[in-house]
């Protein structure tokens, strides 16, 4: 990850409300409907051999209602007899009852170590499925939700090796071929691993292509692993296939072939070859110097230096660019100057534009130089910082607001991971471009608002939720923050036995069931029709967030849970409920 751009997260201020009061209950009453199912859901429980948390995460916390966000409201699972069912709803009085849409051609009893049956909507005509028994689907579906429409037909069927569940997939054209991207997620055994669960955590990225022949085949064109330690929180294909997102808690890479290695070592034989710097430079507040040591045979006619406000460019003889590209702040170009000094080295002298301006890298994105730093920098530096530290734990107990008090955190307040990352990989070179720290934004879950778009994600900055979009073709603004569920990172931290979370994809609301029965539901702050006064402070209260409670008329867990911008839909082993969060209008 050396080459990688470190990024960080840049949260928009006018999403954010530091005077939001909290919740209020409302007993406002919520409709409710259920549907019984003619077969119970594919539940797979977790075997013996299936101990660890990774395992739990993946498949034991598994969602099995897959919510098609190319078609509003429309709902499908997998049940018992290998039966993809789907629920369309377009009116909540007349709701019809599940209807089969595909049956798995394999008899799902007879493998042993399956896992659970996953799909992901690719597209609004693609379907990418997996029966959990390590063979992958891929089905043109037609338009879905529509029973005069929707067919699916199976266009690719090959067994994948080891069982998977598909993590996530894409639809796209490239070089006038119609290609689709599947990521495939599995937890394998690690012989290597003696200290640690005895498991790594695979990610498969397959890309399957249309036959050049013309014979509307589907084949496999290209196989690539990642391996880490943890199940990825997040992962995602970009859309047009070149790019993958992850947010995980423990680092993935990519799998080297043979080839790769021999090619790696060559290249670090060569970089340890090229060990002396390129060029050495100091600054003060007002000025940057460079050095560069020239070969023997050149003279001062042979040297070209172009200098411009943010760019510089130094050439030796009829050779290409000795140094070149942008500056990290800008310069006075007319003041900047170069001289050949004694012993034989050029000396170029840029004057800083923004004087006092602390550069951290000379050329933006050249690592080839070397930064001098003055001993004099050195100890102001540290004299700056002295204020931050002291020898001793607490040395002075008795002042006012001391910067810390880890007494005055609550419980619900510490997680466990600390060290999640969220990293970029190219799918070219398969290296990280873009890497951020998450460090305490915890990962709460993720939402697909615009199917067009990679799936949001939601991160908990202090107490509030923030949901971010990430933008695979906008380098410059590669996650953007969307929306902001108020104090949602605390009230959710307080939920023990929370298991799935979601959110309206026009961020109305956001909801979390448990385990059994409950839902809870937090809307956003909404105009009051009456006037409402605050007591302690008696000033009026123009709006409130209102909190919501249902209670499920069933004793089975909760098997999934998806929301739409109208209504939640949670799935049980033999029932499916439908809660109107908000009317049509």
């Amino acid at each position: 990850m050396a080459g990688a751009a470190h990024c960080s997260l840049q949260a928009k201020r006018l999403l954010l409300d530091p005077k939001f009061e909290g919740y209020k209950l409302s007993l406002e009453p919520l409709a409710c409907y259920q549907l019984g199912l003619d077969a119970a859901v594919a539940e797979v429980q977790l075997r013996d051999d299936q101990y660890t948390l990774d395992h739990m995460r993946a498949f034991g916390m598994y969602n099995y209602l897959h919510l098609d966000s190319w078609h509003q409201d429309n709902v499908y699972y997998v049940d018992q007899f290998g039966r993809v069912m789907n629920l369309s709803v377009t009116l909540d009085t007349a709701l019809q009852k599940p209807r089969e849409v595909f049956r798995l051609p394999t008899d799902l009893t007879a493998c042993d170590n399956r896992l659970c049956a996953s799909m992901h909507f690719s597209s609004s005509t693609w379907v990418t499925l997996s029966d959990g028994t390590g063979r992958l689907y891929l089905i043109k579906s037609g338009k879905r939700g529509s029973s005069a429409s929707e067919k699916w037909e199976i266009v690719f069927n090959e067994e994948l090796g080891s069982p998977f569940i598909v993590a996530h997939s894409v639809s796209f054209v490239k070089s006038d071929a119609h290609s689709l991207a599947v990521l495939l997620l599995r937890v394998e055994k690690d012989e290597l691993d003696t200290k640690g669960s005895g498991f790594h955590v695979t990610l498969e990225w397959v890309t399957i292509a249309e036959s050049k022949e013309g014979d509307h085949r589907y084949e496999i064109s290209k196989r690539r692993v990642l391996q880490g330690k943890s199940v990825p929180h997040y992962a995602a294909i970009e859309p047009s296939g070149d790019g993958l997102m992850i947010v995980s808690h423990k680092p993935f890479a990519f799998m080297q072939s043979e080839n790769d290695k021999l090619e790696e070592n060559d290249d670090a034989k060569e970089s340890n070859e090229k060990k002396d710097p390129l060029y050495y430079w100091q600054q003060t507040e007002d000025d940057v110097t460079i050095t560069v040591h020239l070969p023997q045979d050149i003279a001062r006619d042979d040297i070209k230096i172009r200098f411009s406000p943010d760019n510089i460019c130094v050439t030796l003889k009829d050779q290409p660019p000795l140094m070149e590209g942008k500056l990290y702040s800008s310069v006075d170009h007319e003041s900047c100057t170069w001289i050949i000094r004694e012993d034989k080295s050029l000396e170029i002298s840029l004057i800083k534009k923004n004087e006092g301006c602390r550069w951290t890298e000379l050329i933006v994105g050249d690592t080839r130089g070397e930064f001098i730093m003055d001993p004099s920098q050195c100890s102001e530096i540290a004299e700056s910082l002295m204020h931050l530290t002291s020898d001793v734990m607490n040395p002075n107990p008795e002042k006012e607001n001391p910067p810390c008090n880890a007494q005055e955190l609550e419980e619900c307040d510490a997680f466990l991971e600390d060290g999640a990352s969220l990293c970029r990989f190219d799918g070219d070179t398969l290296k990280v471009t873009h890497i951020i720290n998450l460090g305490s934004n915890q990962y709460l879950f993720s939402v697909v608002v615009n199917p067009k778009e990679m799936p949001c994600f939601c991160l908990r900055h202090d107490v509030d939720a923030l949901l971010w979009q990430p933008h695979s073709d906008q380098p410059e603004n590669m996650w953007e923050h969307i929306a902001t569920f108020n104090a949602l990172g605390y009230v959710q931290a307080s939920k023990q036995d929370k298991k799935f979370m979601a959110c309206a994809p026009d961020y109305s609301y956001a909801a979390l069931c448990e385990c059994l029965r409950r839902v809870f539901i937090y809307r956003q702050p909404t105009p009051l029709a009456t006037v409402l006064y605050n007591r302690k402070e008696g000033r009026q209260v123009g709006q409130v967030a209102k909190q919501l409670v249902a209670t499920l008329e069933a004793n089975d867990p909760i098997l999934g849970f998806q929301a739409t911008s109208e209504r939640l839909f949670v799935l049980t082993t033999k029932t499916l409920f439908l809660i109107k969060v908000n009317s049509g209008n």
